[in-house]
């Protein structure tokens, strides 16, 4: 199955509070860091594209569900991780996330969905070469 990298550029920038609220999704951790600033966004289920694409300071959208996420997360200062199909966190994604202040968030939508909305409020496409 092949998975299509969504970005979006810097447009209207959005805090962590904001994401969650647009995106009605539940928070698992980071609930003190919902003022952070947000200024990119992706969505993708393979890291590899993640690592390759993708600025600091984003929100990553994804239906992964392992410890690998918040890795990669990590590795590239994604400022929030939100998982898509209503995925809940493992206990071990939860913890992880935890101990490297990433916010761990999930919504029901689709992750087409939820770039729609996002993308609608004002982050806006960038276009891949």
């Amino acid at each position: 199955m092949k998975y299509q990298l969504y970005l979006f550029q810097e447009g209207t920038n959005m805090t962590i509070g904001e994401i969650r609220r647009l995106l009605d999704a539940e928070i698992y951790c980071g609930e003190d860091m919902q003022d952070t600033e947000v200024l990119y966004g992706c969505a993708c289920d393979m890291m590899s594209d993640i690592l390759a694409l993708v600025e600091h300071q984003a929100v990553m959208l994804t239906g992964l569900v392992n410890p690998q996420v918040v890795r990669t997360a990590e590795m590239l200062d994604i400022s929030c991780v939100v998982l898509v199909r209503g995925k809940v966190p493992t206990e071990a994604m939860i913890e992880l996330a935890k101990e490297r202040d990433l916010p761990l968030l999930s919504t029901k939508h689709r992750m087409f969905g939820a770039c729609g909305i996002l993308t609608e409020a004002g982050l806006l496409d960038e276009e891949i070469n």
